[in-house]
């Protein structure tokens, strides 16, 4: 992938590794649409980045209203916006049991995390693939990866993702469509404070382990060096990553560590 000159849409673009995503790509004279529900949060990261010389356009979007995904997508196409990227970050997390989830907070953690990323996507791959082709990026989690205790809802969203882009990008590689799922471990980024307790109020707070992740910077880099290479898969973390490999060759262990886990 080479970045410069090129426009790239953004979600999640008011905070964490979307906003750091941002400023890193900003470097190479690209146009930017950003994207989140906080209005004012993406002015604040087009202010990170204004003296850059990229140029910046704001859409407000939800991702769990999905009339409104297609209707903002349809109003950047017909714009005349060529895009070369769809790098999608914006999501909410849980921290709750199943046994205490109510089934509403597990739709709309589905709603945000997939439905709403599919409805995006398949707003723009027709337009890429018209252009000649182009970069599709989701945001996964190491949980999508396996189960995790008080995360399943985040979990099964995060799982389908998988499923969702690996199947679109065996349909499309005659389109020149690249596709790279994101596997982000510990990241000091604000995912745990809005995720859902079992009344569907937020957390509140930044998880010790998360406080202790790598930086939003520092995972914008790694992402970046892995969208230059199209990458189909990016780690992005610490030594939490190391559970990747323990689950794949060491499932027993993965199993007994899981079950030990408290509440958090």
């Amino acid at each position: 992938m080479d970045f410069t000159g090129k426009t790239f849409w953004i979600t999640g673009a008011a905070s964490g590794m979307g906003k750091a995503l941002c400023a890193e790509l900003a470097r190479f004279n690209v146009r930017l649409i950003i994207s989140d529900r906080d209005k004012e949060g993406l002015e604040k990261t087009v202010k990170t980045i204004e003296s850059s010389g990229s140029t910046v356009r704001i859409e407000v979007l939800d991702m769990a209203d999905t009339p409104s995904i297609m209707k903002t997508a349809n109003k950047v196409i017909n714009d005349g916006e060529k895009i070369a990227g769809l790098y999608q970050f914006a999501g909410i997390s849980q921290r709750s049991l199943v046994v205490e989830t109510p089934i509403d907070n597990d739709r709309k953690i589905m709603e945000i995390n997939f439905f709403g990323v599919v409805a995006l996507t398949k707003a723009i791959l027709p337009h890429m693939i018209e252009n000649g082709g182009g970069q599709l990026v989701a945001t996964s989690s190491l949980v999508g990866k396996f189960g995790f205790p008080y995360r399943s809802a985040y979990a099964s969203s995060k799982h389908a993702l998988f499923g969702f882009f690996e199947s679109l990008m065996a349909e499309n590689k005659k389109n020149n469509i690249k596709v790279s799922l994101l596997i982000p471990g510990r990241v000091q980024t604000n995912i745990s404070k809005f995720a859902l307790k079992k009344d569907g109020s937020e957390h509140g707070k930044i998880d010790p382990g998360q406080a202790k992740g790598i930086s939003a910077e520092k995972a914008a880099r790694i992402i970046y060096k892995g969208l230059k290479k199209e990458k189909k898969e990016i780690w992005v973390g610490g030594s939490e990553m190391l559970m990747l490999h323990i689950r794949r060759f060491f499932p027993a262990i993965y199993y007994y560590m899981a079950s030990r886990l408290k509440a958090m």
